[in-house]
């Protein structure tokens, strides 16, 4: 099954954020940082936004741009695993109306031979488990 029927409604959407960042465990990796790419969704229900057309009816999407922005341009991490999980919880406890979150981190530059995109990770974190409240 996939998430949006075990989650359902609404979401909001945001791609392909762009960031510099030093994240990862290799020494090249700490000093001289690499481009990370972020998708984030996150689930609210947005009917009343729809309805009176007032951004205070939904949360904006640069709030959680800044958050992303925070956490992959902050302090470096040695996985992605980590970076994914800190922008999931601070999402999550930044804005309560919000009642679960996807959050992929990819790197499209590392030391693979072979043709790639990026490689990543995907998590999910639903409002009461896990360690999001």
């Amino acid at each position: 099954m996939e998430d949006e029927e075990i989650i359902g409604g609404d979401k909001l959407i945001l791609r392909g954020l762009k960031f510099h960042g030093f994240h990862g465990v290799k020494p090249a990796e700490r000093t001289l940082g690499q481009k990370f790419l972020i998708d984030v969704d996150a689930w609210m229900d947005l009917r009343a936004a729809g309805k009176s057309d007032q951004l205070s009816d939904t949360i904006s999407y640069t709030d959680i741009y800044r958050i992303v922005k925070g956490i992959v341009e902050g302090t470096p991490q040695n996985l992605l695993e980590s970076v994914a999980e800190q922008i999931a919880s601070s999402t999550l406890t930044k804005h309560p109306r919000i009642s679960a979150v996807r959050v992929k981190v990819g790197k499209p530059h590392v030391a693979v031979h072979g043709p790639l995109d990026y490689l990543g990770v995907e998590i999910l974190r639903r409002r009461g488990v896990h360690t999001a409240d």
